[in-house]
């Protein structure tokens, strides 16, 4: 099924036609309603009309979240305030939080993008879908329940938090489908068994999950535990919020990019180089259909590929990679560049342990020391007087660090449920070099 198949599948000629048009239009408008674009431009001396062709964005400076800051409340926004019906923000726990408005249309355009990505994951109107994303100044509750609206689908505006409610309410309720975080699904999944729940008993058939990175290996995880179908949704408030991009049913293979509303280029996060399909780099998103809130190259930080190949589920939008990191969270241990999602790929594949743990780096005289915690499970934890099974599940993680990332690692196996559980956005490493 697709949503709006007069925009979805657009020969690819006829598209870059629109994105021209579209991408002229935003350039001249930033230029001449955001005095930080005017500034930008005129310093690296480019006009809007420098825009003849698609390949002329790259002339255009890079935009960062740093700029949004400085910028901070307001500074970006491209039409008055008696325009913008929403405000969100960032948690602004890195720094000052980014603030992003939406004009009436803006709203709509999310809307049908959310609901694009909600009919790629195989619902309808029909379906009932619990929405554990968190609502207020956050995107994702309010950006999922606006798309399944338009939809037509039923919405449980649970939010996050409250897990044992959340799984009363699963019960009761009967949604069909689920969208959290993948960290929070395990959450909820491992809530439900402590309350004699059988997840694959619920009526859920679906998931989409997303707002942090987590690899394919988590995906089986939660498949197998839930019992549904796990698919992935791209999206950040900068841009826009949860609906940038999304995989569909079909292949399950990279997310569709709405290239209709968005241009994607992927760069060398070191030099700025622009990347060719298919090698990794950090994405670097224009909006073209924005109103309040438009950004021009934007540094996204996340780490992904550019998929092109046709998909066979008809839409001709180019696919991201899954996100496997981000280039400002990226750690360097002892010169090598390691991904909190790298660990959890080597850790998930390993029985005898959860998918909760915590990556602490320190600095002992000049050299950085990585030591991992992971929850063992119930049973290995139950056997714990084979003192044996636990040194030999420990040898094991650190030989599959050393050989999957090149670098060694302490590794300590803790009690069930004794790490942090999160209802948003996962908070794995503890950096104390900084400290």
């Amino acid at each position: 099924m697709i949503y709006n198949e007069d925009f979805e599948t657009l020969p690819r000629e006829v598209l870059e036609t629109l994105q021209l048009k579209r991408l002229k239009q935003v350039v001249e408008r930033v230029y001449h309603t955001v005095g930080f674009y005017r500034r930008a431009f005129d310093q690296a001396g480019v006009q809007p009309d420098d825009i003849t062709s698609l390949a002329d964005l790259r002339k255009f400076p890079f935009t960062t979240k740093q700029d949004l800051r400085d910028n901070y409340p307001f500074g970006m926004f491209a039409v008055p305030m008696s325009s913008v019906v929403r405000l969100h923000a960032s948690s602004g726990t890195t720094g000052r939080a980014t603030v992003v408005g939406y004009t009436k249309r803006d709203i709509d355009t999310w809307s049908e993008l959310m609901a694009r990505c909600l009919v790629a994951a195989g619902l309808t109107k029909n379906d009932i879908i619990h929405n554990a994303y968190g609502y207020g100044l956050f995107t994702g509750g309010l950006g999922v329940h606006y798309g399944a609206e338009k939809l037509g689908a039923s919405v449980i505006p649970i939010s996050g938090g409250n897990t044992k409610r959340q799984i009363m309410i699963l019960q009761d309720f009967g949604p069909t489908a689920i969208c959290c975080t993948p960290s929070y699904a395990l959450n909820l999944a491992e809530q439900g068994k402590e309350m004699g729940v059988d997840m694959k008993t619920l009526k859920l058939r679906t998931g989409i999950f997303g707002a942090e990175p987590w690899s394919e290996k988590m995906r089986v995880e939660i498949e197998n535990t839930m019992g549904l179908t796990a698919l992935n949704i791209y999206g950040l408030s900068e841009i826009m919020g949860p609906g940038v991009a999304m995989e569909c049913t079909e292949e399950r293979h990279g997310m569709h990019i709405f290239e209709d509303h968005f241009l994607v280029e992927v760069i060398n996060p070191q030099t700025g180089e622009i990347l060719p399909p298919g090698e990794e780099g950090e994405l670097v998103f224009t909006t073209i259909t924005k109103e309040a809130f438009p950004l021009i190259r934007y540094r996204t930080r996340d780490i992904s590929r550019l998929l092109p190949a046709p998909c066979r589920c008809g839409r001709t939008h180019a696919r991201m990679d899954r996100i496997t990191g981000r280039s400002d969270d990226m750690l360097i241990i002892r010169g090598v560049n390691v991904f909190p999602s790298q660990i959890e790929a080597v850790l998930v594949g390993c029985e005898g342990v959860e998918p909760h743990y915590q990556i602490i780096v320190d600095r002992v005289g000049n050299l950085d020391t990585l030591e991992i915690q992971v929850e063992v499970s119930e049973k290995l934890f139950a056997n714990a007087d084979e003192v044996k099974v636990l040194q030999n599940t420990e040898r094991r993680i650190i030989k599959d660090i050393k050989d999957y990332l090149g670098i060694s690692a302490k590794v300590k196996l803790v009690e069930p449920k004794s790490l942090q559980r999160f209802e948003g956005k996962a908070s794995r490493v503890q950096d104390r070099r900084q400290i």
